[in-house]
């Protein structure tokens, strides 16, 4: 008979890790904040307070906009620059390079230009705006390397994409409130009744509005 032993059994194996993009979301530390248009900037302002030094990449929609949102940094003290297809590739690259240095904390840029930088050390992504393609969503994630975490700011007009994003990943992103933010109406904005979002989590909203799609009445 074989001398039993006590030892543990290396035979186990080990749990797999996948790297697909919704492996790696699930795994990325997420949060969102719902706030209006106009009152993104001002919220952007005092969110970043807590994040001085830190290498942040913001993502907007529109190169204007990427431009408004560094001036506005600099004259907070972040030393941030946006990138976009106005500027040559060299430039480009050059930004990229400060970043990875530090000698440069914060990028502001589009999709487009965002999957071409070679960025390290990525510790906070800020969705200032919602993609228009879910996947675009993901692929912003996947080039933070899971080493920081994403914030996401979100207007009553992106709320469609944001469920869509969340059944993707069939998983709700965490909501949270800025401490001492007051989201204000805009002047002469038609005032709306907030939903109630305690009902039925965002993501399977979706899945029941996708499910009613071709259906014959």
């Amino acid at each position: 008979m074989p001398e039993q032993t006590d030892t543990p059994d290396d035979t186990v194996p080990e749990e797999a890790i996948y790297y697909d993009q919704r492996s790696v979301a699930l795994r990325t530390t997420q949060s969102l904040y719902f706030v209006q248009e106009h009152n993104k900037m001002s919220m952007l302002g005092l969110l970043l307070q807590d994040f001085k030094e830190t290498q942040i990449v913001i993502v907007v929609k529109s190169k204007k906009k990427a431009d408004v949102l560094a001036t506005f940094l600099t004259d907070k003290d972040f030393k941030a620059i946006a990138v976009h297809g106005n500027h040559r590739q060299a430039q480009q690259q050059a930004s990229a390079k400060q970043f990875n240095l530090a000698s440069l904390q914060v990028i502001l840029t589009t999709d487009m230009i965002f999957k071409t930088l070679d960025l390290d050390h990525i510790k906070l992504l800020v969705s200032y705006d919602l993609p228009e393609m879910t996947q675009e969503y993901y692929n912003r994630l996947a080039k933070m390397k899971e080493l920081g975490v994403a914030i996401t700011l979100v207007n009553q007009a992106d709320e469609v994409l944001l469920s869509e994003i969340e059944f993707n990943m069939k998983n709700e992103i965490t909501e949270k409130v800025l401490e001492g933010f007051h989201d204000s109406q805009k002047p002469k904005e038609t005032e709306h009744t907030p939903k109630n979002r305690s009902k039925k989590p965002r993501h399977r909203k979706n899945k029941n509005r996708k499910d009613t799609e071709g259906k014959q009445p």
